[in-house]
């Protein structure tokens, strides 16, 4: 009885989610006294993505935004292994368009980023046809979106956070955003700027017949600089639309360290400048059918990174590389409603995509890379009484060539056809049960090609890019239940030919990290979520169901754990779980509480890493409240609280131990101002930032 009234209340709380979620009001427009209310959601679990909010989540969005990703369930951001969700590696894009980046590279830009910058984060698990077949596993489309209103709008945001080990550093994230809109056109501008002082300890250990002998330990004192514009200009030509936008980002780090190891001691500084511009020219063709769409989109981005690391004690360059990367695409996409079925639709669009990549190291061109792709897609939707049914396609050409300053690359010149395919059945409107097949491809990144070393070198310590990696095949599975958007239960599968992965390893005490081509690997995922209101236990179910309950004023606890398996041929590998605990309380006065509790159990393993330590193993706690009709957002943060949270791992088939730990515990605040405008009555626009072809829930099975 007890486990039918305990199942009872979730699916009681999932049908208020259904209505008012777990968040925050977020916009209200009022007419004659009437005030409409629409909700954001901060969790909000799709039929291919999951969605997170951050710009209502004072617990996600106090730092950086790498800081934010690593507090997301189910995913997994190492300095070491990459980035994983749900078993899937992820492809990163921004605004709905690729990074191109990977490694310490994508890292460094998204530490550089601050978290309150950031509207939402989805993580697309089955990206469909219309997503490049280049997007691998998964997706991770960081949206920084605001509507555009019809008068200046302005909201300035700030976080503040210090850290006090060997030394007090500080970390501060300023950004506003001004929007306006009249009858002839639209303006958006969002700048901001990120100061970021923090620590790294690192250490490599050589573990031979229970004698550990140290090769390597460093400690680096780094200060990382960036400043960001992102702006956008609509103009409404008759019944279409035009839409420009100019992202800005540029990054100057440097850092101090001090390394020593068997016979050496070093004092290196290390510098590097990064500048990343991104232009897009969007015209959207309008029908007379609302649901009928036609975009024509063209993006140039350019890329420049460079990087110095020089000895302190003899004032000698060690490295001196630099990278510059050019991508240029142009695509369309068409959609219209079909009437052969209810709420049937078809897609199709094409792409070609030109990209350029070219590394120096002491002015000598050490790698010319330049890959070209041209592809189509078609995609069916259609829905037959309770079921929802995607079946669709897409054919690219690649043409990879290139060279070294000592020898020609191995071409890749390949035409792939990608299936997609999707089963959905409707429990009714809040449950149903979901099937997903897709192949993808991932094409190696710039970051993992470069030969050069962007990172630091001692004499036992060496980083360095594979210019010879070759494309990854993928094939992905997935089943789900899912219910209210909150409460799921799934499994995935992902199995991938010539897998790409980060290896370390020892050749003569000198330690070796780059990318390497794996020829197989199975990754297996389950994973289940969902909340637990916490006046079930007081006030009993009966008690519950009568509450008319606002998540957003009630206390819950939502819980999301994960088993892990990575199958790797003629390797025997061990799984491992991972748990996530949110707990919100309201006290009084409206200040509201959350705790995050995350931790990944050790002994598994993660590709050719063994987790010797607990990883994700931190306590996070944050304390918000609003002020003036909600105009003014304040919240105090205390991150990983008992300072547990370390990366400590063995490298498969050697004796190498590597640890790193970096200043985590940090205390903080942040304050969000809107400033308040007399025109309740103005109409919101949608984004101009940030402009998407999917809009949110189309082309979803869970309509």
């Amino acid at each position: 009885m007890m486990k039918n009234n305990f199942l009872l209340s979730l699916l009681f709380l999932g049908s208020t989610c259904t209505l008012v979620a777990q968040e925050t009001p977020a916009k209200a427009v009022e007419l004659n006294e009437v005030a409409i209310l629409k909700i954001k959601k901060a969790v909000e679990q799709k039929a291919d993505r999951t969605v997170f909010d951050f710009a209502s989540q004072p617990s996600l969005n106090t730092g950086s935004v790498l800081e934010g990703i690593k507090k997301l369930p189910g995913l997994i951001a190492s300095d070491v292994a990459g980035m994983m969700y749900q078993g899937k590696q992820l492809d990163v894009y921004l605004d709905g368009r690729p990074l191109n980046i990977t490694t310490n590279e994508l890292n460094s830009f998204l530490e550089g980023m601050p978290a309150n910058a950031i509207e939402k984060i989805e993580i697309i698990t089955q990206p469909g046809a219309e997503f490049p077949a280049t997007s691998g596993g998964a997706i991770m489309n960081i949206i920084t979106n605001a509507n555009a209103k019809k008068y200046l709008s302005a909201t300035y945001t700030n976080s503040t956070n210090v850290t006090n080990y060997d030394n007090v550093r500080w970390r501060v994230n300023n950004s506003l955003l001004l929007s306006a809109k009249n009858k002839y056109f639209g303006w958006q501008l969002n700048l901001g700027q990120s100061y970021n002082e923090s620590m790294l300890i690192t250490s490599l250990t050589k573990n031979v017949n229970t004698v550990a002998s140290p090769l390597s330990t460093t400690n680096a004192d780094r200060v990382g600089r960036t400043n960001f514009i992102k702006s956008a200009v609509t103009f409404d030509i008759g019944k279409d639309r035009l839409l420009l936008n100019y992202d800005l980002n540029y990054s100057n780090n440097n850092s101090t360290t001090l390394g020593k190891g068997p016979g050496f001691s070093t004092n290196d500084n290390s510098f590097t400048d990064a500048l990343r511009q991104d232009f897009v020219a969007t015209y959207q063709k309008k029908f007379e059918d609302r649901a009928k769409k036609l975009e024509f989109k063209v993006n140039y981005n350019d890329n420049l990174n460079d990087f110095l690391l020089n000895s302190a004690l003899n004032n000698v360059a060690v490295l001196d590389n630099e990278s510059q990367q050019q991508v240029f695409n142009a695509k369309f996409d068409y959609s219209q409603p079909i009437s052969l079925s209810d709420e049937g639709k078809l897609s199709f669009g094409g792409l070609f995509e030109s990209l350029l990549f070219e590394t120096q190291s002491k002015n000598i061109i050490n790698l010319d890379y330049q890959r070209k792709t041209a592809a189509a897609y078609a995609e069916f939707q259609t829905k037959f009484d309770k079921f929802n049914f995607i079946v669709g396609g897409r054919a690219e050409d690649y043409n990879i060539s290139g060279k070294t300053n000592t020898a020609s690359l191995i071409p890749f010149k390949q035409f792939r056809f990608f299936p997609n395919a999707s089963a959905q059945y409707n429990f009714d409107d809040a449950i149903y049960f979901n099937v997903n097949y897709n192949k993808k491809i991932s094409l190696p990144s710039t970051s993992a090609l470069n030969p050069n070393n962007t990172n630091y070198q001692n004499p036992n310590i060496d980083y360095s890019g594979n210019p010879n990696l070759q494309p990854t095949i993928f094939d992905n599975y997935e089943v789900k239940l899912s219910a209210f958007d909150y409460a799921f239960i799934g499994y995935n599968v992902s199995s991938a030919q010539n897998q790409v992965i980060n290896r370390v390893l020892l050749t003569n005490d000198v330690v070796v990290n780059t990318s390497v081509n794996v020829p197989q690997i199975k990754v297996h995922n389950f994973n289940v979520g969902m909340p637990i209101p916490y006046m079930l236990f007081t006030e009993g179910l009966k008690e519950t169901i009568k509450m008319n309950v606002n998540p957003d004023t009630m206390n819950f606890l939502y819980v999301y754990a994960a088993y892990q398996y990575h199958e790797i041929p003629e390797i025997k590998t061990n799984g491992f779980w991972m748990f996530n605990l949110m707990s919100q309380i309201v006290l009084p006065k409206d200040i509201k509480f959350v705790a995050n509790f995350n931790y990944m159990f050790p002994k598994g393993n993660y590709f050719y890493f063994i987790v010797e330590k607990p990883m994700r193993n931190n306590v996070d706690l944050t304390f918000s409240k609003k002020f003036f009709k909600d105009q003014i957002s304040v919240s105090l943060s205390a991150n990983d609280i008992f300072n547990s949270n370390r990366t400590v791992v063995s490298s498969y088939n050697t004796p190498l131990v590597l640890s790193n730990k970096n200043d985590s515990r940090r205390f903080g605040f942040s304050i969000n101002y809107k400033i308040p405008t007399r025109n309740k009555l103005a109409k919101e626009d949608p984004s101009l930032l940030n402009k998407e072809k999917k809009e949110e829930g189309e082309g979803n099975l869970n309509q």
